[in-house]
């Protein structure tokens, strides 16, 4: 958020607890950022080896392996730039937040810190600037487009997405639902 305010970005957060936060938000996150959030403990090695594998075969199109455990760590305590220095810090906090937190904090901690747009950050400033709602009336298209964009949120758009956004949104909202059945969320639901 320091490093937005100094380009000139701003600030727009609001921070809402995940009570108040529809429940398709964080399906749709686990749906598109971590499938198995509710089954590790701070890393999907699985996903890391896959990344690896996927980096090791086309180095000019790297694909992360970060859980949102790992990506909740960044936000908070770490600056955004890749390092080695920085995973390794990474790693320590993502520790800790496992440890300290549990899964319905760290989910809530996430959708209130991630960017997702210039200087947007949080689910509530990111519901009321696209769809002019708050985060607890997003419907599920609605929170799918939003977790679309998060990788890449300073060049692709939640209203009037590109062809890829689009894509990556349908598989979203098709995952979402998926989700709900199987209860791949259900940690984040738990009280």
């Amino acid at each position: 958020m320091v490093e937005r305010l100094f380009q000139g970005k701003g600030i727009d957060h609001r921070w809402r607890p995940l009570s108040r936060i529809a429940a398709a938000v964080p399906r749709a996150a686990v749906a598109a950022e971590d499938a198995r959030f509710c089954r590790h403990h701070g890393f999907d090695f699985t996903a890391i080896e896959m990344a690896l594998r996927h980096d090791a075969r086309d180095p000019g199109r790297l694909r992360g392996g970060s859980t949102i455990s790992q990506q909740t760590a960044k936000n908070v305590f770490l600056w955004p730039q890749r390092s080695w220095v920085r995973k390794g810090f990474e790693a320590y906090f993502t520790v800790l937040i496992e440890a300290l937190w549990g899964k319905r904090r760290i989910m809530e901690v996430y959708l209130n810190t991630v960017e997702m747009g210039p200087g947007i950050y949080g689910v509530q400033a990111a519901a009321e600037h696209y769809f002019h709602v708050s985060a607890h009336a997003l419907n599920p298209a609605q929170a799918a487009r939003l977790v679309a964009i998060l990788p890449s949120p300073l060049k692709w758009r939640a209203v009037d997405p590109g062809p890829y956004v689009r894509r990556r949104f349908h598989r979203i909202d098709a995952a979402e639902g998926w989700v709900r059945r199987d209860g791949g969320a259900d940690c984040v639901f738990a009280r």
